[in-house]
């Protein structure tokens, strides 16, 4: 029977991105660079959208969430992240790690769900386009908004207590540069079941249900336009789309190829932290990127708000 030491942890020390000293600081200007583009990027989809009249309809209240998530998911981790590539500190309280995995977790909760919730929106849009404005109110807007921050953040609360409930007398060491439920798990050296559990089935059901939400509106939306009989209706109904397309598979398959492996010693330490970083820090930079290239108004928007 193993024997551990019982000493209470009050702090744990991230692994950072890089265990070359000489590449902190490269690093830094690199990480800062993107958190910048980031927060510019989003901050311009939202200006745009509160400043043009034109685009207060339920697609970009749905973006408009989308951005404040983008900005503030990366602002969990980015800002200690930096911090500690500037000063050569890598600890972080057991509460500010306990605050990190709660915010985080119900950011990208969140961010799933509302994914979800837009894709359903360009269903409507498209299948039922003489319903629309009777399907999509303003109050169902508000409602499948708000539902979706309440899940993301009451899923994150039940992860976080159960995740920090636990014995942490092996190590203080997390094998990533930010508090996540697999690496603060991996501490603990009391029984981890309950908490993979709740992983693995509340947040499977979670996950699975926004993703078949999602894959089903789309079936649905590609099935309507191929019936379309004009060339031009099928362009415009394809490029409504296509933006939010790209920002599907770019979340899921950088949270897929995160989360769901199954676990293996052979796994990369520094591969599993440059695929996070991939989720948690490209993502939100390219969203912005993606919305702004692929849709004509939002570029008007754009255009008009820094002409002007």
């Amino acid at each position: 029977m193993d024997t551990y030491n019982l000493t209470t942890v009050t702090e744990f020390i991230l692994t950072g991105l890089s265990d070359l000293p000489q590449m902190r600081y490269p690093l830094f200007v690199v990480f800062s660079v993107i958190y910048q583009i980031t927060l510019v990027g989003n901050g311009a989809i939202l200006l745009a959208i509160g400043t043009e009249k034109k685009l207060h309809t339920p697609m970009y209240y749905f973006l408009a969430n989308l951005s404040i998530l983008d900005i503030f998911c990366p602002s969990v981790t980015v800002p200690k992240m930096l911090k500690n590539l500037l000063t050569g500190m890598q600890s972080i309280s057991f509460w500010g790690c306990v605050f990190q995995l709660y915010f985080l977790v119900a950011l990208a909760g969140t961010e799933v769900l509302l994914l979800s919730a837009m894709a359903y929106d360009r269903y409507v849009a498209i299948c039922f386009p003489l319903r629309y404005t009777l399907i999509m109110t303003k109050g169902h807007c508000v409602q499948l908004t708000a539902s979706t921050w309440a899940t993301g953040f009451l899923h994150s609360l039940l992860h976080t207590v159960f995740t920090f409930r636990l014995s942490f007398c092996k190590s203080n060491r997390v094998n990533q540069y930010y508090c996540d439920i697999p690496p603060v798990v991996a501490l603990a050296c009391s029984s981890t079941y309950v908490a993979e559990m709740l992983v693995l089935v509340v947040g499977g059901i979670l996950g699975i249900s926004a993703l078949l939400i999602t894959g089903l509106s789309y079936i649905y939306i590609i099935s309507t336009i191929l019936k379309m009989r004009s060339a031009e209706g099928k362009r415009k109904a394809f490029s409504t789309c296509v933006s939010h397309f790209l920002v599907v598979g770019l979340f899921y398959g950088t949270v897929l190829f995160t989360y769901v492996r199954p676990s293996s010693s052979h796994h990369s330490p520094t591969r599993d932290r440059l695929i996070s970083m991939l989720y948690g820090v490209i993502t939100p930079m390219l969203n912005p990127i993606i919305y702004s290239l692929r849709n004509t108004e939002v570029k008007g928007a754009l255009r008009e708000v820094f002409l002007s």
